[in-house]
């Protein structure tokens, strides 16, 4: 993980929460992401802080990659959620269409995505996305 997040940083994932109340906790392994929406923060903040670990392990076992390399070049900088269908606490599937936004050296921009989820077991993991 990469993190230079302190103590004192507002969540990645624009909560308004602090990092270590929000998903830090998530990716210390402290908590499990209660909704699909959740984990989806979640993951966007793993993708600010750098924690490719946390991504690999949220995600869905039947769709996950072997490995996965950060684009360190890239920052996010905001996540807007557009939209939810399902992924409460008591669903076994759900959708979180969101935009997230970045900016790299050459270009700022953003990517939008409407990403499924599946519960298993309590458990929440993405489990592929359309653009």
């Amino acid at each position: 993980m990469t993190s230079s997040f302190l103590p004192t940083d507002r969540c990645p994932c624009f909560s308004g929460q602090g990092y270590p109340e929000c998903c830090n906790r998530y990716h210390r392994g402290d908590a499990l992401a209660p909704t699909a929406e959740q984990l989806m923060r979640s993951r966007y903040s793993a993708f600010a802080v750098g924690d490719a670990a946390y991504l690999l392990a949220t995600w869905h076992p039947l769709t996950r990659p072997a490995s996965l390399e950060l684009d360190a070049s890239l920052v996010w900088t905001r996540l807007v959620i557009d939209r939810t269908s399902g992924g409460g606490p008591f669903d076994r599937e759900g959708l979180v269409e969101f935009t997230a936004h970045y900016r790299s050296d050459e270009e700022r921009g953003t990517q939008h995505e409407t990403s499924r989820f599946e519960r298993v077991d309590r458990v929440w993991y993405y489990v592929d996305g359309v653009e």
